[in-house]
This record gives C-alpha cells, sequence and structure tokens, in this order.
C-alpha cells in the first residue's frame, strides 16, 4: 500500500473540529474549554456548524455528518481534524464516504473508540495515515485535561520517530509492520468488509466495559480470518478498562502470545481512561520487547 501521511502540524494551523458519531446534549462549556486549551497552545479552531445536531444517539443525520466529514477534508484552510467524541455512528458512513475526497485532500484525522471505524477505513480505501488520539469532549475538554495525554498527543502530531512504551513483556522478540488497530470492538464491527491490511502490521488494540469472554469472542473473529492472522507480526495491548475478571484478562493475553508465537506486550498507554498516548494508524513500527518505536 502507497501510505499518504498527512502534513506535520504546525503552529499557527487549523483545526477542526468534528461530530462524526454520538452528539452532545447541551451548548455546554467543556467545548469552549477545549478550544481555549488549543488556542493557548498555538493553533486556530473551526466547529462545524452542526457540533449540536442531534438525531436520537448519533450527532445529526448521516447525511448531515457525510456532508460535514466531506466539507471539512476538501477545506484547504483545515489542516487537522479532531473528532468531538465517539459513541456510536461512524459504521452507519463508511460506506457512503467519497474516499477520494480524503486521498486528494489528505489531513491530520484524529479520535479513537467509535472513530477506529472512520481511520481503518481511511487508511484501506484512501491510504491516509491517521491517528488513534484524544478527542474533543473525553480529553480536551476535561477539567483539568491530563498533561500527559495532550503533551503525547502535540509531540506524536509534529514528530517523524519516537518511541512509546509498554509495562508488561508477555512474550519477548521483534517484529516490523505497519501500526494497525484500535479500540477493539469497533475493529470487530467491520468485519466482513474489505479492511484489514494487506501487508504484515503490528496491531495495538483497547477497550472498556467489556467482559474477558467478550474481548476471547472478538479476537477469536479476527484470528479465524486468515489474512489477519497472517499478516499479524506483534501485539501491542492496551487497557482493558472495567472488565470482570483481570486475571482471566492475563490468562487470555498469554494463551494468544503462546498460540500466534509472536512479541506481545501489554500496558500500553492506549485506552479510553484520561491518560492516554497517540497512536499513528499505517505509520511504520518496530516492536522490540516493551519498546515500539514508530517512524512516520
Amino acid at each position: 500500500m502507497n501510505i499518504i501521511k498527512p502534513p506535520k502540524l504546525k503552529k499557527g494551523d487549523t483545526i477542526g473540529i468534528l461530530a462524526t458519531s454520538g452528539p452532545i446534549d447541551t451548548k455546554s462549556m467543556p467545548i469552549l474549554k477545549a478550544i481555549n486549551l488549543i488556542l493557548s497552545a498555538g493553533y486556530k479552531t473551526v466547529i462545524s456548524n452542526d457540533i449540536y445536531a442531534q438525531d436520537r444517539y448519533l450527532a445529526g443525520s448521516d447525511q448531515l455528518r457525510l456532508k460535514n466529514l466531506h466539507d471539512f477534508f476538501a477545506n484547504p484552510k483545515i489542516n487537522a481534524i479532531i473528532c468531538l467524541r465517539g459513541g456510536y455512528g461512524a459504521l452507519r458512513l463508511i460506506n457512503k464516504i467519497d474516499y477520494s475526497i480524503i486521498k486528494n485532500n489528505p489531513k491530520i484525522f484524529c479520535g479513537y473508540s467509535d472513530i477506529t471505524a472512520l481511520s481503518l477505513m481511511f487508511l484501506k480505501k484512501a491510504g491516509l495515515m491517521t491517528y488513534s488520539a484524544p478527542m474533543i469532549m473525553s480529553d480536551f475538554a476535561l477539567n483539568p485535561p491530563s498533561d500527559y495525554t495532550i503533551n503525547e498527543f502535540y509531540k506524536a502530531l509534529i514528530s517523524d520517530n519516537y518511541s512509546i512504551y509498554g509495562t508488561n513483556i508477555i512474550r519477548k522478540g521483534t517484529s516490523k509492520g505497519i501500526l494497525w488497530g484500535g479500540n477493539l470492538s469497533t475493529v470487530v464491527s467491520l468485519c466482513g468488509l474489505d479492511f484489514l491490511p494487506d501487508e504484515p502490521f503490528i496491531f495495538f488494540t483497547e477497550d472498556i466495559n467489556e467482559p474477558v469472554y467478550k474481548i476471547d469472542k472478538m479476537f477469536r473473529q479476527l484470528l479465524n480470518i486468515d489474512k489477519f492472522k497472517n499478516n499479524l507480526k506483534g501485539l501491542c495491548l492496551g487497557e482493558f478498562s472495567s472488565t470482570d475478571n483481570k486475571e482471566w484478562l492475563i490468562k487470555l493475553f498469554n494463551e494468544l502470545a503462546d498460540e500466534l508465537n509472536i512479541p506481545t506486550v501489554s500496558g500500553f498507554k492506549i485506552s479510553h481512561t484520561a491518560c492516554k498516548t497517540t497512536v499513528p494508524i499505517g505509520a511504520n513500527a518496530t516492536l522490540s520487547n516493551n519498546e515500539l518505536i514508530i517512524s512516520k
């Protein structure tokens, strides 16, 4: 795959705030806090006119969210996009997106959780490297926001090379490939589509509020796909917050490492919690023991 790497973020660039998935209830102060935080770092902001739209559990109709997504990518004055929040809704858009707009207007695109669906399809259909990264409501709008999360975010968007570290080596070794993955349940929701990389990849993943048997089931669903299993060269496991049994989860991860016989490391700060790192989806990477070396 010829991966398109968007231009790095520069001081004075404009960051667009876009609602692609779930809504927010009211015109509350947290968005203003997030905007002020971005402005104080030396960047400009543009907010979608429909940021407060709501259609049931969605941030407006599919047609509205799709139009705003296309418009934000086509707008040459917007250098980067940060999604408002996750929830649900991205999966409803992926077969309606004009991926030529994404490919012809490459720019930084950031989000996690439900946004994983957009990021993986942007990579597959348009070749665009995106970022599993903090979002407006869950991160920038916190009072106070996590210094670690915000610092790691900007570091990732301006750097060519950097490393992140896990805390627990389950299986030692070194592997190489593109970085690929995101929220596990959202990755699995794409099964049945043409969404997997054609090249070797290191799979990073996390989730929240899922019992261990469902985490097991989701890994098994992916591993039953030959293309996934054959191209999988390393596992970077983030946080699986609020699961039902930590001992079972550890046992599952050890079983996966033994079965796959690939480098496997847990404890990466890839998560739904306030303290998270930023991971480029589609960047070249080397997993060596507990170090994930990222090269864009």
